[in-house]
C-alpha cells in the first residue's frame, strides 16, 4: 500500500497488486487522464479528491456501492459514466482502488468493475483482521505497520 497524497485533513493511500508496485489509482490514472472521451469525468473525480484533501472525506464525497457491511464507495457522486472505487477507512484516511467506465445499470452487471469492487472488498477485510491482531494501528491519519505486510488476497 503506498500513500498517493498527503493533507493536513486525510491520507489517500492505494494498493497494489501487481509485483511492479503499480498502484490501481496509477491504473486508472494511466487508462483515463488522456482519455478526450471521459476527459471531463476525469476531472471531476480528480477535483473530488482535491475537495477532499482540502475538507477530509466527508460523505458527501462519495457514492456508497458495494454492500451495507463494507466501506466500498465510489467518486464522483453525480454524473458521469467514469468511477472510481475506493475504501473509506474514515474521515481521515481513504485507499483509492481503480475505476472505469459504468455502462451497466449497476457494477455487479460489469465484469471489470465487479472486481474492482470485490477487490476492494477483500483488502478490507484483511486489512480489518490485520488492525484487530495489531499489525497495523489506525493513527488519525495514517494506518502504520501497514506498509511492512503484504496481503494475501
Amino acid at each position: 500500500m503506498d500513500i498517493i497524497s498527503k493533507s493536513q485533513k486525510t491520507t489517500l493511500y492505494s494498493i497494489s497488486f501487481e509485483k511492479d508496485g503499480t498502484t490501481e489509482f496509477e491504473k486508472f490514472v494511466s487508462e483515463f487522464e488522456l482519455n478526450a472521451k471521459y476527459n471531463s469525468d476525469y476531472q471531476r473525480i480528480i477535483a473530488a479528491l482535491q475537495a477532499i484533501l482540502d475538507n477530509g472525506a466527508l460523505e458527501r464525497f462519495f457514492r456508497p456501492e458495494g454492500k451495507m457491511t463494507d466501506n466500498v464507495h465510489a467518486i464522483p457522486i453525480n454524473g458521469g459514466k467514469l468511477r472510481l472505487y475506493c475504501l473509506c477507512i474514515s474521515e481521515q484516511i481513504i485507499i483509492l482502488g481503480n475505476g472505469g467506465v459504468k455502462s451497466t445499470r449497476n457494477y455487479q452487471e460489469d465484469p471489470k468493475l465487479y472486481g474492482y469492487v470485490l477487490d476492494l472488498q477483500r483488502f478490507e477485510k484483511i486489512l480489518k483482521e490485520n488492525i484487530e491482531r495489531g499489525y497495523i494501528s489506525v493513527d488519525e491519519k495514517e494506518l502504520c505497520g501497514a506498509d511492512n505486510i503484504i496481503f494475501e488476497i
